[in-house]
């Protein structure tokens, strides 16, 4: 039997936008803006040229499908990339450079992105980063506010707060790393919407277990790199990719609201949208389960203190 994953959200990550020739960013920016999918930026991706670039191609659109492209872009706010703070005033700094950037006046989602640089009590704190996000939602400037970062226990510890609309975590719920799965379905069933970024965790699970892959930023263990193996036969025998079965992962569950994925051009997009459609039998599910876990090497446990 095959199942085909229920109509779901798939949102265009844009953070490679900027790092190469202006002119094709642009016609890369727009093919996505046109797509009708959801699109992902932040203040500080490619040095705040991502949100430059989707600004200038919606400044290229009609009227109409500015208005509506508009509606669909998520952008998130950073820590002061030169002096690392990241308080009320920092934020509130940050989202004027992004509307500026972007030529908006509101976005229907803010992040606070990567608090790495802050302490989960400061931020939380009165003159800290998390009031002037909701500040922002309560002026209307976001439409909703969400936290959005890598490890469980720091992401579970904003949600806890029950002040954020919305979580965004990446790498770690793919077909190598579930440990977000409890959180996400902490937050789902509060009431708030999930966002599960880098489903492929890499290149590892997008072009397979070569030498020299890589997962969450470094090099594959010849340990994962060989569970790796065993599933892109599994998906060899039901004639489907290893991609295709990573992507569809995430598009398949009900309690993830968003899968962000990174495009760096439109025929990137293009083969996106066709793994998305493809459907998966529902043999590899429980043949991938008999591989048992694979040796993650995400290792989150640091993160559960008082950070």
């Amino acid at each position: 039997m095959t199942s085909r994953q229920r109509p779901t959200v798939l949102v265009l990550g844009t953070s490679g936008l900027g790092s190469g020739d202006e002119e094709a960013a642009v016609e890369t920016a727009l093919a996505l803006l046109r797509s009708g999918h959801l699109i992902d930026t932040s203040n500080n991706y490619s040095g705040g040229s991502s949100e430059r670039i989707l600004g200038r191609a919606l400044a290229a659109m009609t009227p109409e499908e500015r208005t509506s492209a508009a509606r669909r872009i998520l952008t998130k706010v950073d820590r002061d990339p030169e002096t690392g703070r990241f308080d009320a005033d920092r934020v509130l700094r940050s989202v004027e450079e992004s509307l500026g950037r972007l030529g908006v006046d509101a976005v229907p989602l803010l992040h606070l992105h990567d608090p790495y640089v802050v302490t989960v009590r400061d931020a939380l704190a009165p003159g800290g980063a998390v009031s002037a996000l909701v500040r922002l939602r309560d002026e209307g400037v976001a439409a909703a506010i969400g936290i959005a970062a890598g490890p469980v226990p720091l992401l579970q510890r904003y949600l806890d707060s029950e002040l954020f609309d919305a979580v965004l975590c990446h790498n770690r719920y793919t077909l190598v790393d579930r440990s977000a799965a409890s959180m996400f379905r902490d937050a789902h069933e509060r009431g708030r919407r999930v966002f599960n970024a880098a489903p492929f965790g890499g290149d590892l699970l997008a072009r397979g277990p070569r030498e020299g892959a890589r997962y969450h930023y470094r090099p594959a263990s010849d340990a994962l790199r060989d569970w790796t193996a065993q599933a892109d036969l599994v998906c060899a025998r039901h004639a489907v990719s290893l991609p295709a079965v990573a992507l569809a992962l995430s598009l398949r569950e009900e309690m993830i609201d968003g899968t962000v994925v990174g495009v760096s051009s439109p025929e990137r997009l293009d083969a996106l949208l066709r793994l998305a459609a493809t459907s998966i039998p529902d043999a590899v599910w429980d043949e991938l389960a008999a591989l048992g876990p694979a040796p993650s090497p995400i290792d989150d446990s640091g993160y559960g203190a008082d950070e």
